[in-house]
């Protein structure tokens, strides 16, 4: 359990450290986001990021929020076939689940570690702008290329301009047994002017 403990300490630790590096970078200052009351990262007024960190791996990006509404990022081990179908009917939804079955165990667990992934990266990308909780059975991942590509559904509407239906594109890259996946929301007009 202490090792445990530790493990989660320095990978907490070293997604911090990516973020000073991020926001020097950016900014030309040092700034560590203190985490918040809901657990996210607290970003300076005019900067949208994301933090992730997982088994060994952290990383972050960071954005001016001129640019950016939101951002996503999110890292994961590869899954393998028999975690993946014990995770499969929490993380994929009824139409994602479709052939799953008549798939090979290296492809079932590459979808549900993909979906799980991706729509982690939704939900920080979207958190910090609707301010309301939404699970793995609210979004659908649909239209994955071999380029890494995909598009989200939102399946519930959520606060502000996000209706179901509403569209969002992601980005994922598999390397060393690690997914990684990126969900960017430009900014808009509106929100641009407001800055």
């Amino acid at each position: 359990m202490q090792k445990g403990v530790r493990k989660r300490q320095a990978e907490f630790l070293a997604g911090r450290l990516c973020a000073l590096e991020a926001m020097r970078g950016l900014t030309g200052k040092p700034f560590v986001p203190p985490v918040g009351e809901d657990r996210a990262p607290q970003w300076p007024q005019g900067i949208v990021g994301s933090i992730t960190h997982s088994a060994g791996w952290a990383g972050v990006v960071a954005g001016h929020r001129q640019h950016w509404d939101g951002l996503g990022l999110d890292i994961e081990r590869l899954l393998t076939p028999e975690r993946a179908d014990r995770l499969a009917s929490e993380i994929l939804t009824p139409s994602e689940l479709e052939g799953y079955a008549l798939m090979s165990l290296g492809e079932r667990a590459a979808l549900v570690t993909r979906t799980f992934s991706l729509k982690e990266s939704l939900f920080k990308a979207l958190y910090p702008l609707v301010r309301q909780r939404f699970y793995f059975q609210d979004a659908a991942v649909a239209e994955v290329t071999q380029h890494g590509t995909a598009r989200l559904h939102l399946l519930i509407d959520l606060p502000g301009d996000w209706r179901k239906g509403a569209e969002l594109d992601g980005q994922f890259a598999t390397f060393d047994g690690y997914l990684l996946s990126l969900v960017c929301i430009p900014a808009r007009p509106s929100s641009v002017a407001s800055i």
